[in-house]
């Protein structure tokens, strides 16, 4: 039997992710964790392996755009991503809480050492199994970028090619596979025929 794909989780479970990190330990850190895979659509490899000067400007504070480096990015697929508003303000407090370093991992561990991509990835297995939201893994972050980008397009000007480039894709069939129907949406397109 195949295995399913990470469910993309609606704007509401986004929310109710967020609310719930903020009465845990490290609640700045598990912001972000949540905001680089669902806002800027990072793979936990990416999230596990970025670093401070790839987040900010020459000026240290937060820059317009997060850089994904060849050597943490899947296959090498380094990117620009532009910086999400609600990204930029919880990377701005995790910097200040952390003293305002220049380099270094972002995401840290108890220990204060750079988190493994497993550690991402089992870091959201337990917050979905706390949450109680099934068919969920540490890709549905980057699913629900994928498909939300996806669904806005028309209203951009921009390009299934724009959504690829953003997931750091080779292949647009890959970005494809990533997006997940909307019945309604279906059910509003054939209406307008």
């Amino acid at each position: 039997m195949p295995r399913q794909p990470a469910k993309a989780l609606e704007s509401e479970d986004v929310r109710r992710l967020l609310e719930h990190v903020c009465d845990q330990r490290h609640p700045a850190r598990n912001r972000v964790i949540i905001l680089l895979s669902f806002k800027a659509g990072l793979r936990a490899c990416e999230i596990a392996g970025l670093d401070w000067s790839m987040v900010l400007a020459s000026d240290n504070r937060v820059g317009s755009h997060l850089r994904v480096a060849r050597y943490i990015a899947k296959m090498g697929s380094a990117r620009d991503i532009p910086m999400h508003k609600q990204l930029a303000t919880a990377l701005g407090r995790l910097h200040r809480a952390a003293g305002r370093p220049r380099d270094g991992p972002v995401i840290r561990s108890e220990r204060d050492r750079a988190m493994t991509a497993r550690s991402i990835v089992n870091w959201f297995g337990r917050l979905y199994r706390e949450l109680e939201l099934t068919g969920c893994s540490s890709h549905s972050g980057r699913r629900t970028f994928i498909t939300a980008a996806a669904r806005v397009l028309a209203g951009t000007g921009g390009s299934l090619r724009d959504v690829q480039e953003l997931a750091g894709h080779r292949a647009l069939t890959t970005t494809e596979r990533y997006i997940q129907g909307n019945r309604e949406a279906q059910r509003k397109l054939i209406a307008r025929l």
